[in-house]
This record gives structure tokens, C-alpha cells and sequence, in this order.
């Protein structure tokens, strides 16, 4: 893994938006958490989209989908303060502590994350 994608980033990608060529080319080695693999479910079934085999087409492209860990979950937690400003949810702060957790970049369509001065590498696709 060297790379978390937030789901933001994967719905880009999903609808063809700006910023999905650039997360096309992040697939390969990206990580996603469980949290916000949830969220892009939920979206796609919003749009009555079939998600049967989502999971392995991702996988098919390098992408893995992890659980959200406790220690995971204490980092989120201690976010909360930092970016609550910025109306951050919890699966944003799960996304962010999935990526400092393992010390790599996150990737995002979000652009008030770029706002965040948190030690984490953010990175905006848009």
C-alpha cells in the first residue's frame, strides 16, 4: 500500500468527474478503508447502480479494502478537535486516520481538506 483513497475520490472516478483519470492512475497499491467503502456503496445504491462484484473489480485493479482498526478508531477520535471546523464526518476522519496510521498519502476530491494542517500528506484531486 502506498496510497489511501477517500471515497470521494472513488465516486470521482465511479461518475466519470473530474479527477478520475488521476485516480485511475492511483488504483494500483491504493488502500481504502472499510468506512468509506461503505460510503461509496451507499452512494452507488442511491443511484440504483448494481455493486455486486464493485469490491472485486477494484481488487482486480490493485485496490484493497481494509477494516477500521481500534487503533484506527483512537486516531479518528483525536481528530475530531482538529477538524471539526471544517464539518469533517467520521468516515472523513476514518479515511485520515487509515492514512496517518500507515504514514502515506491521502488522496481526496474534498477541497476543505486542504485546509487541514494535521501532519498527514493530503492530496486533492481537483
Amino acid at each position: 500500500m502506498s496510497r489511501v483513497l477517500d471515497a470521494s475520490a472513488l465516486l470521482a472516478f465511479l461518475n466519470h468527474e473530474s479527477g478520475a483519470e488521476i485516480v485511475r492512475s492511483l488504483l494500483d497499491e491504493a488502500t481504502v478503508s472499510a468506512v468509506n467503502w461503505a460510503e461509496v456503496l451507499q452512494k452507488a445504491l442511491g443511484r440504483s447502480v448494481n455493486v455486486a462484484g464493485m469490491a472485486a473489480d477494484f481488487a482486480d485493479m490493485g485496490t484493497v479494502i481494509v477494516p477500521f482498526t481500534e487503533e484506527q478508531a483512537d486516531v479518528a477520535a483525536t481528530l475530531w478537535a482538529k477538524t471539526r471546523s471544517q464539518g469533517l464526518s467520521l468516515a472523513d476522519r476514518a479515511c485520515l486516520a487509515l492514512a496517518a496510521v500507515k504514514g502515506v498519502p491521502v488522496w481526496t476530491a474534498d477541497r476543505a481538506w486542504g485546509q487541514l494542517s494535521l501532519g498527514i500528506d493530503i492530496r486533492i484531486i481537483r
